[in-house]
């Protein structure tokens, strides 16, 4: 689990304002509709990979009214008391897969070079729905964008007694081939329950600066994890 706020600016669509963005995590739970995260690593004598998914959906509703009379050129004037309702429902989606070598392998500590890349897709689906006395209309508009950003990192692994340990991963990666710039950092501790099964806790920070073709996603998602293990 990953319990994740998000803080940043955006601009969803190509002929859209930027725009500031700030949500606790519990700001997230109220609009969430579906989320997962999940990591997998795996070794071979010194070769490693690393694999996670993170999908998210959300949905905002807002509402304004009733407004004042309005004139709108092309359509004329529009008598008070109408009310705008705004749905925006967003799914995130991020894939990443990275591949190295165990540069240090000793029995107080472990590090690994990695290489690999990151997926990036955002959906963005808008409702607006206008209501006059007994007469209402709505319009709709839907657009998404993605990229794929060049990563490398370090993945370091220090035991501190038989079933307490350290764990930190980083990444960086972008480069202007995908993102201007993005970065990654995940630190836990865990506690071996046994030689299957282990829990961690620590805190994950997912941090990207994109901006191509009139989308902006410059954002920061960062807050605690909680996870279990299950080793085979």
């Amino acid at each position: 689990m990953w319990a994740a706020g998000l803080d940043g600016h955006i601009s969803p669509f190509r002929r859209g304002p930027t725009i500031g963005v700030e949500k606790s995590f519990s700001d997230v739970m109220d609009d969430l509709n579906f989320g997962g995260f999940i990591n997998v690593w795996g070794r071979y004598d010194r070769f490693v990979v690393s694999g996670d998914i993170m999908y998210v959906n959300t949905t905002d509703s807002h509402g304004v009214g009733p407004l004042p009379a309005l004139t709108i050129p092309g359509v004329g004037g529009i008598p008070p008391g109408g009310n705008i309702d705004a749905k925006v429902d967003t799914t995130q989606f991020t894939a990443t897969l990275m591949g190295g070598y165990r540069v240090v392998d000793t029995p107080q500590i472990t590090l690994d070079a990695l290489g690999g890349a990151r997926f990036w897709h955002i959906s963005n689906d808008v409702t607006l729905t206008g209501s006059l006395g007994g007469l209402s209309g709505s319009v709709h508009h839907d657009e998404s964008f993605g990229w794929v950003d060049p990563l490398v990192g370090l993945r370091a692994f220090l035991p501190v007694t038989e079933k307490l340990s350290v764990q930190a991963q980083v990444d960086i990666g972008g480069f202007g081939a995908g993102s201007d710039f993005t970065w990654s950092a995940l630190a836990t501790a865990n506690y071996a329950f046994s030689d299957s099964f282990a829990a961690s806790v620590g805190y994950k920070v997912l941090d990207v600066d994109y901006g191509h073709d009139g989308h902006v996603y410059d954002t920061r998602l960062s807050g605690p994890v909680l996870g279990l293990t299950y080793r085979f």
